[in-house]
C-alpha cells in the first residue's frame, strides 16, 4: 500500500510536536549552571531535576498509551501538547528549587501521552514498506529538540536569563497547538482498525504473552540507561573537562549527537524497510548494528581528552542511536497487535525512563566520587549487553497493509 500525501503530511506536522516535546524537556540541562547559581543547588539536586521528570513520565506512560489505544489518538496528541506547553511557561516562573522540581513533575505527566499516541498514529498511516522511514523522520524531531535545547538554552541563559527560555517555549507550543487542531487529519478508518476493547490489565497480560516483546523491552531499557546519562550530563561534562563556554558546551554536547542521529534514522529506516521485505528480522538486526557501533563510541567519549576524537565518537554514537530508534515502533508492530501498539510503547517508556531517571540521578552522585567519565564507561558496557539481548527478539512476519493485524 503506497502512503498518501496526507500520511507524509501527518509525519511533518507531528515532527514539529516531537521537536517541541524534547526541546521543552531538554532545555533545562543546558541551564544547570545559572540554576545552580540562583538556587544554590548541589549536583545531586540538579540530577533530581532530570529524574523527577523521568519518574513521573515513566509512571504515566503505560496508562497514557492505553488511552491512545482506547480513544482518539489525535485528540490525545492535542491535549498533551497544550498542557505541557502551559507547564513549560510555568517553569519559568518558579520561585524556588522545590517549585522548579514540582514543575518538572507536572511536565512528566503531560508529556507522557504524546509519543505512544503519535507513533501509533504513524503506524496507522504507513504500511511496513515505509514504516521505519516514517517513524525515523518523526524521531528526527526529537533529536532536533535535544540539539536546540542545548543551543537555545545555552544562548538564552547567557543573554536573557534562564527563565526566558521556558517563557518563550511555552507560548510557542500553545500557538502551534491551535494550528495543529485544524491541520492534523485522522487516518482512514480502515487503517486505524478497531479500538482496544479490553481493560488495562488484560492489555498488559496480552503484551506479556506476545512473542518477542519482553526481550525488546529488556534491550530498550538497557540502552536507555546509557542514553539518558549522556543527554543529561554531557553539557556539564564538556563544560568542565574542556573548559568550554556555556553556549559552546551546550552546542557540542547536542549538535554532533543529534545531527548524526538524524542521519542514522534516515539510513537505518531505509535499510530496515528494505531488509524487512526479505527477512522478518531485518528491523531487529538493524537495531543490533546500531547498539554494537554505539557502545565502543561511548567508551571513547568517556576516555579521550582529544576534542576531534570526542566529536568523531559522538557522530558514531548518534548514528547507532538512529539505527535503533527508527525501528522501535516498527518492531513493536511485529510483536504486538495494532490495538495495543500505543500501550506497548507506553510500557517501553515506563521502563526506559524509570531507569533513565535512576541513572541520571546516580550519575550526579557518581560525579562527586568516581566522576562522570566512569558513569559513561559503565553505560557503554550496558549498550553491549543490550545488543546481545536484541538477538533474542523473534518478530512475526509483516503484512503489507497499513493497520493490518500482526501475529502475536
Amino acid at each position: 500500500m503506497k502512503p498518501t500525501r496526507a500520511a507524509w503530511l501527518a509525519v511533518g506536522l507531528l515532527w514539529v510536536v516531537a521537536m517541541l516535546n524534547y526541546l521543552d524537556r531538554q532545555v533545562i540541562f543546558s541551564l544547570f549552571p545559572p540554576i545552580r547559581s540562583e538556587f544554590g543547588a548541589s549536583d545531586l539536586q540538579l540530577g533530581l531535576l532530570g529524574a523527577a521528570f523521568l519518574w513521573v513520565y515513566a509512571a504515566c506512560s503505560p496508562l497514557s498509551g492505553y488511552l491512545a489505544d482506547r480513544y482518539d489518538r489525535v485528540r490525545v496528541v492535542l491535549v498533551s501538547l497544550a498542557v505541557w506547553s502551559a507547564v513549560t511557561w510555568l517553569t519559568g516562573h518558579a520561585g524556588n528549587f522545590n517549585q522548579l522540581l514540582a514543575a518538572r513533575g507536572l511536565m512528566g505527566i503531560s508529556e507522557a501521552a504524546y509519543l505512544p499516541a503519535a507513533l501509533a498514529l504513524i503506524a496507522d498511516y504507513h504500511s511496513p514498506k515505509t514504516r521505519s522511514l516514517a517513524t525515523g523522520l518523526h524521531q528526527s524531531g526529537l533529536y532536533a529538540g535535544i540539539a536546540l535545547g542545548g543551543v537555545v538554552g545555552g544562548y538564552m541563559g547567557e543573554h536573557y536569563g534562564w527563565r526566558s527560555a521556558f517563557n518563550v517555549l511555552g507560548i510557542v507550543g500553545i500557538a502551534y497547538g491551535g494550528f495543529l487542531f485544524f491541520a492534523l487529519q485522522r487516518p482512514p478508518a480502515a487503517a486505524r482498525g478497531a479500538k482496544l476493547d479490553i481493560g488495562f490489565g488484560a492489555a498488559l497480560g496480552e503484551l506479556a504473552r506476545s512473542r518477542g516483546f519482553l526481550p525488546l523491552l529488556t534491550a530498550n531499557t538497557m540502552g536507555s540507561m546509557a542514553y539518558f546519562i549522556i543527554y543529561a550530563w554531557m553539557p556539564l561534562f564538556l563544560y568542565e573537562r574542556y573548559k568550554m563556554s556555556l553556549t559552546g558546551a551546550g552546542f557540542s554536547a547536542t549538535f554532533y549527537l543529534q545531527a548524526a542521529s538524524a542521519a542514522g534514522i534516515l539510513l537505518g529506516g531505509a535499510l530496515a524497510d528494505r531488509w524487512s521485505r526479505r527477512s522478518a528480522r531485518g528491523r531487529v538486526l538493524t537495531q543490533w548494528i546500531g547498539f554494537t557501533a554505539a557502545a565502543p563510541a561511548l567508551f571513547l567519549i568517556a576516555t579521550t581528552f582529544s576534542i576531534p576524537l570526542m566529536i568523531a565518537a559522538m557522530i558514531v554514537f548518534g548514528l547507532g542511536r538512529g539505527f535503533f530508534d527508527c525501528n522501535l515502533m516498527p518492531v513493536v508492530c511485529q510483536v504486538a497487535k495494532p490495538q495495543t501498539r500505543a500501550t506497548a510503547y507506553g510500557i517501553l517508556n515506563l521502563f526506559s525512563t524509570t531507569v533513565g531517571g535512576v541513572m541520571t540521578a546516580a550519575a550526579g552522585a557518581m560525579k562527586e566520587t568516581l566522576g562522570l567519565a566512569a558513569a559513561l564507561q559503565i553505560s557503554a558496557v550496558l549498550l553491549l549487553g543490550a545488543a546481545f539481548v536484541l538477538l533474542l527478539v523473534k518478530p512475526a512476519a509483516e503484512q503489507q497493509s497499513a493497520g493490518a493485524p500482526q501475529a502475536a
